[in-house]
């Protein structure tokens, strides 16, 4: 393996508007090695990507970068593409009605000696690529066609198109399930012995350990440490510089007393896909939350649990809805989230940036949306009582913001999560419906996501919580349904629950569905 340093990064500082996002970083990459960035949200991994990358132009930092031993003053992306620099943000670059074959080559086209696109050119060399990344589709499909572990891949290839030498991947699993996850992994590695080196933030320590050379760990800006091969590393070692503590436990103690005199159920729920409305997207599903008790559901990805809790949640999912819901023994009628937020429901979803909030508005605006009639009167909203719920909401939720007023896609994803939290509790719900709550957050935003969680059970609210993490799971949950190809394949108790009888039972599950 290559021992010659392949990037350097030289006390790079990078301020944005109140805040020192970057403080005298310096960084470096060894060529053919596969190197991790880990830290907190906030930290500065992306921030410092941004900078190698060209995003944050030369002049916006102070500081130097040297590749392939040469200085490097990137005015943007194409500068370090053409140095053989790409990067692949956590959320793609794909245009979804566009061709596989045309998303792999946009912006870098195949062309003919006119000038026009090269067609035959541009598939033959598509399926080439994607062929290198082990992904077996038609380039003519249009990527919206594609799962997202698959998307992942297509912009894998796109990478390799431009003559990649440093790839680099921000949060890459993150949407992804363990066997789309251990596939990339594999791939990185497979590049790695190709000579590609590579770049990977990932808050999946178990990933990172599995394939980095090198894990450098950023907190508050600044560098702590980099560990190598030599070193020993184990996930208390890492979270204890991405932290500045030891971390006891991954998960708060729970301490409940579930009522099961007061319970939210649903019953035979059935629900067609919102595109072939002859298909059922989910059949006979029947479960319960009693009140004060955590619920998890487990499931691969398009096992069906996010159809099902948006189909809860005001059927905002799905053409045709059978089946009932009931509260404390009492039908529970929401056709719409108008009417499922008055009738006491929440859904937290998995897409904060996309669904959950406007990232373009204030810290404010976003906490008291959920229920404005709390703030004003009249259709009127009180600017000073506004203000003041929002101020409680942001120290009880430990939201960290210059002030209420900041517009909330500047704040880091534990603090949007929390942000997003904060909402839906603001509504007053009595049911939660969570679909993956700590999806995109450090180590240490989730535990206090964790903590609020055990928080509003306390209180007497039924939390139905839809996790890709066995481990949050068990770590979090009284009882665990297992969902596999739309149905409920069993449960599990807490305290009995392992990753091996859940998967046994996703197992189990897909082959009587087969059956």
């Amino acid at each position: 393996m290559s021992e010659r340093v392949l990037l350097e990064m030289r006390n790079i500082t990078k301020v944005f508007p109140g805040v020192k996002a970057l403080d005298n970083v310096s960084f470096e990459v060894r060529e053919h090695h596969i190197h991790a960035l880990v830290g907190e949200n906030g930290a500065g991994k992306s921030t410092l990507m941004n900078v190698l990358s060209g995003v944050h132009r030369h002049g916006a930092y102070e500081g130097e970068i040297l590749f392939d031993g040469e200085p490097c003053r990137f005015r943007g992306i194409r500068d370090s593409e053409a140095r053989g620099i790409v990067i692949i943000h956590q959320e793609l670059a794909l245009v979804p009605q566009l061709s596989v074959a045309e998303n792999v080559f946009l912006g870098n086209e195949r062309l003919s000696v006119s000038s026009v696109v090269n067609w035959a050119r541009t598939f033959f060399e598509a399926e080439k690529l994607l062929s290198q990344v082990g992904l077996s589709v038609d380039p003519s499909v249009p990527v919206q066609s594609l799962g997202v572990g698959k998307q992942q891949l297509v912009e894998i290839a796109k990478a390799l198109s431009k003559d990649v030498k440093l790839l680099i991947l921000d949060e890459p699993t993150a949407a992804l399930n363990d066997e789309e996850s251990d596939k990339l992994l594999d791939l990185l590695v497979s590049l790695k012995k190709s000579g590609i080196t590579s770049i990977i933030i990932s808050h999946k320590l178990s990933e990172v350990q599995r394939v980095a050379d090198e894990i450098t760990i950023l907190r508050d800006g600044a560098t702590i440490e980099t560990l190598g091969r030599g070193d020993e590393i184990t996930e208390a070692r890492i979270i204890r510089g991405m932290v500045g503590r030891d971390m006891a436990h991954r998960f708060p103690p729970v301490v409940r007393s579930p009522d099961p005199s007061r319970r939210f159920e649903v019953r035979n729920w059935s629900v067609y896909d919102a595109q072939d409305p002859g298909r059922a997207k989910l059949e006979d599903v029947t479960l319960s939350v009693a009140a004060g008790e955590v619920v998890g559901v487990a499931g691969l990805m398009g096992a069906g649990r996010t159809e099902f809790l948006k189909s809860l949640f005001g059927r905002a999912y799905g053409s045709r809805v059978t089946g009932e819901m009931l509260l404390d023994g009492q039908p529970l009628r929401a056709r719409t989230p108008s009417e499922a937020i008055a009738r006491g429901l929440a859904y937290v979803t998995e897409d904060r940036k996309g669904e959950g909030l406007m990232l373009g508005h204030s810290v404010l605006m976003n906490l008291t949306l959920s229920n404005l009639k709390r703030v004003g009167s009249h259709n009127t909203v009180n600017p000073k009582l506004e203000q003041v719920e929002g101020e409680r909401l942001r120290e009880d939720f430990r939201i960290k913001a210059p002030d209420l007023y900041q517009a909330v896609g500047n704040l880091s994803g534990g603090n949007q999560q929390k942000v997003m939290l904060g909402k839906w509790i603001f509504a007053e719900p009595r049911v939660l419906l969570m679909d993956e709550p700590t999806r995109g957050i450090d180590v240490g935003a989730k535990y206090e996501v964790y903590q609020i969680i055990n928080r509003l059970a306390q209180e007497g609210r039924h939390v139905l919580l839809v996790s890709s993490e066995m481990a949050e799971l068990i770590g979090l949950c009284d009882r665990i349904y297992v969902m596999s190809d739309g149905r409920i394949a069993g449960e599990v108790a807490g305290e009995t629950a392992t990753q091996e009888n859940i998967m046994a039972l996703i197992i189990k599950g897909a082959r009587e569905k087969v059956l």
